[in-house]
């Protein structure tokens, strides 16, 4: 299975910042050691123009030159630097070639991504480019380019936030479904309307939690059973972990796997490809955050063996 890494490109941050950068190279170096299976590509870097199919180019120019105000600056919650500009590029060119690898095999994940707090024109919550939604509406173009037909997109969004920025860009595209199951009472506190969106109280667990998941499920193939998806993005965060700084749900490391088998699994059985991204993981002990994240990079591994029929 392919995976593609970002972590090269470090976003400096000053000292004391909570944003847990050094997890990038932590899950890598888990990977690279206990999952063989997985091969670890460098991504390129997103194009302007290829950022610019989720968000205005006026917000692409003022990014990529640091003319972004101190609030909005703020909002996204890191320092404006050249390698935060880089590293966002290769954060949505990983998702981009992971997108394209699951096309073609089945399944690929981007050891990073899963920013869908920025929206068109902003970014916010550690999010400044939307990965998800740049990768998606490429995949799209090149669809009808190849195939003369419209290849229809899921975004499954199981970070413990929802999933804002990625429901407004998607706000009346008939050809995304925008699913987010999330703490009711998190960031972000105004939120957007998804196609579906499940929100969990303080404190849920993980049969609850699983209960609603395979409810969700239900309804997004329900719903999109006249022009089902192609291409799954699975945002598949650690936040709702019960470990958790910024969760504020009780899921065990357990449940999570079984989400993830769950979600894997129903899109084999449909032969949906699936992207995915880790998106969020803030653990009060980091390694926490990288044993949930291999294990569900473990489970997808599994699904892509399926996928092609190979033997471990």
């Amino acid at each position: 299975m392919r995976a593609y890494s970002s972590e090269r490109f470090v976003l400096p941050l000053p000292d004391g910042h909570r944003f847990p950068m050094q997890r990038y190279r932590l899950l890598r170096e888990c990977v690279e050691a206990q999952l063989p299976a997985i091969r670890i590509l460098e991504p390129p870097a997103a194009s302007d123009g290829e950022i610019a199919l989720a968000h205005t180019p006026d917000y692409v120019r003022r990014v990529v030159e640091g003319r972004l105000d101190a609030m909005q600056q703020r909002e996204i919650g890191f320092p404006w630097s050249p390698q935060m500009v880089e590293r966002s590029r290769r954060s949505v060119g990983a998702t981009i070639a992971a997108a394209r690898a699951a096309l073609a095999e089945g399944v690929a994940a981007n050891l990073a991504g899963g920013t869908h707090h920025a929206s068109a024109d902003r970014g916010s919550g550690y999010c400044v480019f939307n990965d998800a939604a740049v990768a998606a509406r490429l995949m799209q173009a090149e669809w009808r380019r190849t195939r003369r037909d419209e290849l229809h997109v899921a975004l499954i969004d199981l970070d413990v936030h929802q999933g804002n920025g990625s429901a407004a860009i998607f706000r009346n595209d008939p050809t995304v479904f925008t699913l987010s199951m999330h703490a009711e009472r998190n960031f972000p506190f105004r939120k957007e309307a998804s196609d579906l969106d499940v929100a969990l109280p303080d404190g849920c667990g993980d049969a609850q939690y699983l209960d609603a998941l395979d409810r969700a499920l239900e309804t997004l193939w329900a719903r999109t059973a006249d022009a089902p998806p192609g291409l799954i993005f699975y945002l598949a965060g650690a936040d709702p972990h019960e470990g958790d700084r910024l969760g504020r749900l009780k899921l065990s490391a357990g449940g999570l796997a079984e989400r993830d088998r769950r979600v894997l699994g129903a899109a084999r059985e449909r032969r949906v490809a699936v992207a995915l991204s880790m998106a969020g993981g803030y653990g009060r002990d980091i390694a926490d955050t990288i044993s949930i994240q291999r294990a569900t990079l473990g489970l997808a591994c599994d699904s892509w063996r399926e996928w092609n029929n190979r033997v471990a």
